[in-house]
């Protein structure tokens, strides 16, 4: 097999796997010829799938492009009929072995979020519900001009404190109507990106700098830019897959974007100044820095739901766990159960938690700007920052 076929069929795997078990869902930026090649072969079989995962193994080129083969692999496999325990499936998806999270921490991040929420009577549940109501946007129309100035912002400190931006980037946002997430940031090439916002579900305004850190800078938009220019000529980075090791570190980095530009209480001050007047929102006393720490933890919940739904307890009882701990209202209940019930896809739900907790520790160091650096152009992987 010449290195050219290798890469070619390389290329052809993650876009057939990533069809079954994503729809389709891929950071893809190799020959389009090959791609075009993928849909008219269609997928083969998934046991083929894993037997061709094997085959390119032994010839891999770097530990980078084998670990992302053994994910192609264990995802294959799962499509054909196997079922390992989840904890066994997302470790030789991701690279990273997820655990269960103590109710003990659970409960202390919510002491943590009692804290920051206003003093208000009700629950806690009620209390975050009754905050998230009160920092919700009123007029959907008014939110693209919200996101650009987001933009601007975190693209400012991002250059200005990690790595310097192209001066010719545009970012524009995209409403979508009845999406299945909240949001995503897309990058188009040719520096040119969307970050995409459901149009169907309330917005909080507190969380503008979260969500916008996230997708764009120094989030997924920035990352999936400098590994393209990074990347060229090695087609195992260029094609990234969502079930894959990388992306325990995106979903990892995105969730810490906003306090690495961010740090403290300037992400308040900035709305404070700059958003919440306008929209006639006015200070309460709560801590958004101290809420967004425990919505990172609170991720956790979803890890939990997905080994209890593969002990195989019923919806009603995955219901209440995720009512009590991760503090859902009914909706936000009926949108996670349709999640973590197994699936090929499963893995992926343990990316944000525990990406954010790998990151943590390693990020927390003298020359963490140029740690970001590196998360942001280098083909990292979790083995690479354990230990």
């Amino acid at each position: 097999m010449t290195e050219h076929g290798w890469e070619r069929d390389y290329a052809i795997l993650a876009l057939h796997i990533s069809g079954l078990a994503t729809g389709g869902a891929i950071i893809y930026r190799g020959p389009q010829e090959w791609r075009a090649r993928a849909a008219e072969q269609g997928a083969p079989p998934p046991g083929r799938l894993a037997a061709e995962a094997e085959r390119l193994l032994e010839r891999a080129p770097s530990p980078y492009a084998a670990a992302n083969l053994r994910a192609f692999r264990a995802v294959a496999r799962y499509l054909d009929g196997e079922r390992p325990p989840p904890a066994d499936y997302a470790e030789q998806v991701l690279g990273l072995r997820p655990r269960w999270l103590p109710e003990e921490e659970l409960a202390a991040a919510h002491d943590r979020l009692d804290a920051a929420l206003p003093s208000t009577p009700g629950s806690l549940a009620e209390r975050l519900h009754a905050w998230q109501r009160a920092h919700t946007l009123r007029d959907m129309d008014r939110l693209p001009h919200l996101v650009d100035l987001a933009v601007a912002e975190t693209r400012a400190r991002t250059a200005e404190r990690i790595i310097p931006l192209p001066d010719d980037e545009v970012v524009e946002c995209v409403m979508v109507p009845e999406a299945t997430f909240h949001a995503a940031g897309h990058y188009a090439g040719g520096h040119r990106s969307q970050i995409h916002i459901n149009a169907g579900i309330p917005f909080n305004v507190a969380d503008l700098l979260y969500v916008v850190a996230h997708e764009g800078h120094p989030g997924h938009i920035a990352e999936s830019m400098f590994k393209e220019e990074h990347d060229q000529g090695r087609v195992e980075r260029q094609v990234r897959t969502l079930l894959s090791p990388p992306f325990v570190i995106s979903e990892g980095l995105g969730l810490h974007a906003e306090q690495l530009i961010f740090p403290g209480d300037e992400a308040q001050r900035w709305l404070t100044d700059h958003v919440l007047p306008e929209l006639g929102i006015a200070p309460d006393g709560s801590d958004f820095a101290a809420i967004h720490e425990v919505k990172n933890v609170l991720w956790g919940v979803w890890g939990n739901a997905v080994f209890l739904a593969a002990q195989g307890r019923s919806d009603a009882d995955l219901a209440a766990y995720l009512s009590r701990w991760a503090l859902y209202d009914d909706d936000e209940v009926a949108l996670a159960l349709g999640q973590v019930r197994p699936s090929a896809m499963s893995p992926y739900l343990f990316c944000y938690h525990h990406g954010w907790r790998l990151l943590a520790p390693w990020l927390d160091a003298p020359d963490r700007d140029r740690r970001v650096r590196r998360l942001l152009t280098e083909p990292l992987l979790p083995a690479d920052l354990i230990g």
